[in-house]
């Protein structure tokens, strides 16, 4: 049995790096593309483009939440199946994500895309000169979320099927795509900030084409689908309700995004809310890295999980906190030096702007630090069935920042950037407070 658990613990160990490779260029889909967008726009069109861009980042983190709240949560459950070998649930489960998550994409994009694309752009965006940009840009993102929504759910169910390298391929095109009809639809074409957000679109729409290639592998058609109305409400709701920490975390964090930038604007302007662009443009960033590495714990982790290997899992965890560490300090290393090539980068040329971005860059690397390690943490107590805990940080990961910067912005609006910090600092404390009081151990809880 010692030899079965070190083989075991071995394998898991040895596949880490393929996921994690995998999931963290999948992140590149949903966060590089809004980097590479500012800091084209920011040098092609205006700094008011990389303002856009940052106003319509709310309606992009719902999209995404969206992913999370099915995909994420139907990959976890996949996962669990394919462990136990149960490939007929395993495809029920996939089918059914792949069809709510397409449906509430496609609801999104006539509600928002087609019917009411001006309202929709003004609960965002109360400046007149900045408004036209917006509207351009979130319309055409708003109509192409049912490709973000099937380019990042087919990503992870390719991935927990055993083809992270097939998602590695799709997700590295997809920006190739993107990258260059930015330049061609901006420069060539004369479509504007439009071009930007058409390009990202086209980009998915390639990269789901390469994701499809998938099923064309008879040894790779473990999640061909199944269409079934049997037990359809109850494979949705175990779906909804494991995605659901995730997705929690997520819609927190636009809830943030609107208040943060309403209230930095109100209370540093100008010079204030392009900083805060360019640090929410850091913030992804450090996301291709904390994606990665939750999208490896939740789909490797979630298999050892179903093969009740806890010596397998342990294996993972402690590569996740390593990777994450490793990532974190070298990211902050280089936003220290060089913070101001940083907001050049995108467009930034006033030196009231290179100041104000300097010391708020400098600022905002640190205040990641806990920000991620939480988020993992999170992951973790999902994984061990402490699901009260997955759901506690999922609600206070973003919402413990609204208070603090309302509170610092009405106290100290000279020292605003430190909100961030100080309240994950709070977090931290709260959550090592609740751990220790309530018992909680992580010991694995094999499910049947």
């Amino acid at each position: 049995m010692a030899i079965n658990n070190q083989g075991s613990m071995t394998e898991g160990a040895s596949l880490f790096h393929k996921f994690l490779l995998a999931y963290i260029l999948v992140a590149l889909s949903g966060c590089l593309g809004n980097v590479v967008d500012g800091i084209i726009v920011g040098n092609l069109i205006s700094e008011d483009g990389v303002s856009a861009i940052n106003l319509s980042k709310p309606i992009n983190q719902f999209i995404f939440t969206l992913h999370l709240l099915i995909n994420a949560g139907a990959g976890m459950l996949v996962a669990y199946s394919l462990g136990k070998q149960k490939i007929g649930e395993a495809r029920e489960f996939f089918t059914r994500a792949l069809c709510l998550s397409m449906g509430m994409g496609v609801l999104l994009a006539l509600v928002g895309g087609v019917c009411f694309p001006t309202a929709t752009t003004h609960l965002l965006c109360s400046n007149e000169q900045i408004f036209p940009l917006a509207r351009d840009y979130m319309q055409v993102l708003l109509l192409g979320n049912p490709a973000f929504i099937l380019m990042w759910g087919l990503s992870t169910m390719v991935g927990v099927d055993g083809s992270p390298r097939l998602v590695s391929v799709a997700v590295i095109i997809d920006n190739v795509v993107n990258l260059l009809l930015d330049i061609v639809f901006i420069q060539v074409f004369g479509w504007g900030i439009t071009g930007s957000s058409a390009a990202t679109v086209v980009g998915h729409l390639v990269g789901i084409a390469i994701l499809l290639t998938h099923w064309y592998n008879p040894a790779r058609r473990r999640l061909l689908p199944i269409f079934s109305t049997n037990g359809l409400w109850t494979s949705w709701r175990k779906i909804i309700s494991q995605g659901a920490p995730l997705a929690i975390a997520s819609i927190s964090l636009t809830l943030l995004l609107l208040s943060a930038n309403t209230i930095v604007l109100s209370s540093l302007g100008r010079t204030g809310i392009f900083a805060f662009a360019v640090c929410m443009n850091l913030l992804q960033v450090y996301n291709l890295f904390l994606s990665g590495t939750c999208q490896t714990l939740q789909s490797l982790g979630a298999i050892q999980v179903g093969r009740g290997d806890e010596n397998s899992l342990r294996a993972v965890l402690r590569k996740s906190f390593r990777f994450i560490t490793i990532s974190m300090v070298i990211t902050c290393l280089v936003v220290w030096c060089f913070p101001e090539a940083i907001a050049r980068l995108f467009g930034a040329k006033e030196m009231a702007l290179l100041a104000e971005s300097r010391h708020a860059l400098r600022i905002f690397a640190i205040s990641f630090i806990p920000f991620c390690y939480i988020y993992v943490l999170m992951i973790v107590y999902k994984l061990y069935g402490q699901h009260h805990m997955a759901l506690f940080i999922s609600f206070a990961l973003s919402l413990t920042v609204i208070p603090v910067i309302w509170v610092v912005s009405r106290v100290a609006p000279e020292q605003l950037w430190y909100s961030y910090l100080i309240a994950y600092l709070i977090e931290a404390v709260v959550i090592i407070v609740i751990h220790r009081a309530t018992h909680v151990k992580f010991k694995l809880q094999t499910k049947e």
